[in-house]
């Protein structure tokens, strides 16, 4: 096999994980970028590749990277996420673009952070190939289980968290409670999303970009402006302090103002070490948001806005949440 490979740059990842439906890497024509190991074995390096397979053969593209995947760099630096022993037995291809890839047993005998890297490599270069949208891992036909014994599922580079600049400590997993617009603007609709990531990341910093990010479910909308960047959050006393850049100002009248402010509330009250949040621009806690929600209030949870996604449109009581949050 022909290969063409350019170091280009390297990138610290880390782990998290749901539904299909991630964009697709930009990348030259024709080229792809290989994820490998380095060579301590902690994060993730890319690399440049030009197949030798037709893009439109999207099978022997997807066994050419596979195989890339699974032989040594030549590179002491850069090393192969798919170690040796470790074989991918088959793979399919559904119409939906889950691309399910099955392993031999040997696949359990990698270490955690060795084996997150091994899927989240996959993940990233596999991506890349026009149809595939996600990827589904299976162990000797069965299929692959955290280490809580559920189905780790379907899985894109979404459901990753970048953490540049870091060693990984260790890999922990949460769901994350996070409230979106209803397409009408005037309602919460809750999205639990599974997320694997570095425990040097905290866990309000994951809502929020998360937030920012966008719902998953068809059912609802980003109530967050996309242009919004975290400039920092902190926890103090059980309360929140976000602050957000300009970018937050961004007008969507089609989402109400208690909705945008409320899902972040919301999202992040749901954390069993918080209970109230405030919200800056930059900093700045003066002023108001839009017309009427100053920035200068401790907000609590209010899940009054909440909407059950059925066609009774129920609202959840507050004791449910209270419930679940204080078992």
């Amino acid at each position: 096999m022909r290969k063409k490979i350019v170091f280009f740059m390297a990138v610290m990842m880390l782990v998290s994980a749901v539904l299909c439906g991630c964009g697709k890497e930009q990348q030259p024509q024709g080229t792809f970028s290989i994820s490998y190991l380095d060579k301590e074995q902690t994060k993730i390096v890319r690399m440049s590749y030009e197949p030798d397979a037709n893009l439109s053969d999207t099978e022997i593209l997807v066994r050419e990277l596979i195989d890339v995947l699974s032989t040594d760099s030549g590179d002491v630096d850069y090393v192969r996420p798919i170690p040796e022993g470790v074989t991918v037995t088959q793979t399919l291809l559904k119409d939906d673009g889950d691309l399910k890839v099955y392993f031999n047993d040997a696949y359990y005998m990698m270490d955690a952070v060795q084996e997150m890297l091994c899927r989240l490599a996959l993940v990233q270069t596999l991506t890349q190939v026009e149809g595939v949208d996600c990827l589904e891992f299976f162990v000797d036909h069965e299929p692959l289980l955290d280490t809580k014994g559920n189905q780790v599922g379907e899985m894109t580079v979404d459901d990753f968290v970048v953490n540049p600049g870091e060693q990984i400590n260790s890999i922990q997993h949460a769901s994350l409670d996070l409230y979106f617009s209803n397409p009408s603007g005037d309602g919460l609709l809750l999205e639990t999303q599974r997320v694997y990531y570095n425990s040097n990341v905290s866990l309000e910093k994951l809502v929020i970009e998360h937030l920012i990010a966008g719902p998953k479910m068809n059912d609802a909308i980003a109530s967050i402006p996309p242009e919004t960047s975290l400039v920092n959050v902190s926890v103090a006393d059980r309360i929140c302090y976000v602050s957000l850049d300009d970018g937050f100002r961004t007008q969507n009248y089609n989402v109400q103002e208690p909705i945008v402010i409320y899902s972040l509330v919301n999202s992040l009250t749901a954390l069993p070490h918080i209970d109230k949040v405030q919200i800056s621009i930059n900093g700045d806690t003066s002023g108001v948001y839009r017309e009427g929600m100053a920035l200068s209030t401790i907000y609590e949870e209010d899940l009054s806005y909440v909407r059950v996604v059925d066609s009774s449109k129920t609202v959840i009581v507050n004791d449910i949440k209270e419930e679940s949050k204080n078992p």
